[in-house]
């Protein structure tokens, strides 16, 4: 998963109390969108689906806009705090119904305890927001008092907490299992930060130009990356196709495949097209397979801005038949995503323990169909943004005792900018939002690399 479809993106420092856009006028309208992409995403839709559906969000201009996307964002990345804080002021669960009050009161306190919000607007528009709808009218009263409480003692509150109030327990607990405590509490706190944004470009060689002319920071595999929020498509050289977003992390598992000039490349399951980009610039004959249309579209729109080629094909790569076999194969498959989660913080209440189950058996036989089209001595690397070890670690190593002929070429720290830290025991590559800590962090991704003999 890359970040490529995004028009716009919030970046700054790490921080657990990001900056946001100040509303306009009263602010209400922006408090509204975002308590009604909070209903969507309980619904089930992900964030970036209620972004494009919401029809409130959408009339939103400027600073209104970016005020409800920042605060929408802020109650997923938060939510358990908020809840742990909120039931201390409330005497008895609220009932189902009125689900809606209980996103009123994140709204009010996540400004309030994060993004310095003044009290008297936090409260005021929370209200205001309740006398709307007939379910939470008459829940003012309660609304109101409990958001003084939050205004005058959340914030010590708050402090008490801790690092695990904001992971659902059944994630904190495998990754206890498979990295440890330490290091469980290193990425929960990764979590909370607002993510920079990073950009590949499509030369290289022209790192240090670009460097220089946005003002970005050079990581040590390649990626430029910005501070601060911005409008991506108002950044020089993007109407001129000269880069994409795409995390630091997302932008490895294609460079394991070494020199594509002139080969013949399967992207599988390569929507959005971050990768896809990457492969298409370094001169290989890409094909593109993803079962969903509309997401192919946008891997359309970003070659065409860049002037780069690769044919679409729009099937579920587990039917897909190829007319030749490829050189090299890069399946980034379908997985839980718990890798994105500090730039998808509605993932940590989407999924569940029963995804990943799920999950793992769809890996597994794409892995099978993948190696049934790769030509023999063909390089296939397999990659997922999860942080689930079942994804991951486990899948590699039960690809290799399903297939004899496959073996795994271990990758060098200098094919990765020399990150040696997420470098595994078997060659594989393991990257978790902790790491790059200092400079804001990088997605979750695993990779391993395989031959066909």
């Amino acid at each position: 998963m890359t970040d490529i479809s995004e028009k716009t993106a919030s970046s700054g420092p790490a921080s657990s109390e990001p900056s946001s856009p100040v509303p306009s006028a009263s602010g209400l309208d922006s408090r509204r969108a975002a308590l009604d992409l909070l209903e969507r995403i309980q619904d089930g839709q992900t964030l970036d689906e209620a972004l494009s559906l919401c029809r409130t969000f959408e009339v939103l201009k400027g600073s209104d806009r970016g005020f409800a996307r920042a605060l929408t964002s802020v109650v997923l990345r938060r939510r358990g705090s908020l809840d742990h804080i909120l039931g201390t002021y409330i005497d008895r669960p609220l009932p189902k119904k009125s689900a809606r009050v209980m996103d009123i009161l994140r709204l009010a306190s996540a400004q309030l305890l994060f993004l310095g919000t003044p009290a008297h607007a936090a409260v005021s528009t929370a209200v205001d927001l309740a006398a709307e709808r007939r379910e939470t009218a008459g829940y003012a009263k309660l609304i109101n008092a409990v958001s003084r409480k939050v205004a005058k003692n959340g914030a010590d509150a708050l402090k008490k907490l801790p690092a695990r109030a904001d992971t659902p327990a059944w994630l904190w607990r495998s990754w206890e299992r498979a990295y440890g405590p330490q290091k469980t509490r290193s990425i929960a706190e990764a979590h909370i930060n607002e993510p920079p944004l990073d950009i590949q470009l499509k030369s290289p060689a022209e790192t240090t130009d670009w460097a220089e002319r946005l003002g970005a920071e050079v990581l040590s595999e390649g990626t430029l990356r910005l501070s601060g929020a911005r409008d991506v498509t108002a950044l020089e050289g993007f109407d001129d196709g000269a880069w994409w977003i795409q995390d630091a992390a997302a932008g490895l598992p294609a460079k394991l495949l070494g020199d594509v000039a002139g080969k013949v490349v399967f992207d599988l399951c390569a929507a959005p097209g971050g990768k896809t980009l990457q492969l298409a610039a370094r001169g290989g004959r890409v094909t593109a397979v993803d079962i969903s249309a509309p997401r192919l579209e946008r891997v359309v729109e970003n070659l065409h801005r860049t002037n780069l080629k690769a044919e679409m094909v729009t099937e579920d790569a587990l039917r897909w038949k190829p007319t030749e076999k490829a050189d090299v194969i890069l399946l980034d498959a379908p997985c839980s995503a718990t890798g994105t989660i500090r730039r998808h913080p509605d993932i940590l209440w989407l999924k569940t323990e029963t995804d990943v189950e799920a999950l793992t058996s769809l890996q597994a036989r794409m892995i099978d169909k993948a190696i049934t089209m790769l030509k023999p001595g063909g390089t296939l690397v397999y990659c997922v943004c999860s942080l689930q070890r079942e994804e991951g670690e486990q899948q590699a190593r039960q690809a290799l005792e399903r297939h004899k002929k496959l073996t795994r070429i271990p990758i060098e720290g200098a094919e990765i900018g020399g990150l040696t830290e997420a470098m595994t025991r078997d060659g594989d590559l393991r990257t978790l939002p902790s790491m790059l800590g200092e400079k804001g962090g990088m997605d979750g991704f695993f990779a391993a690399r395989f031959k066909l003999g």
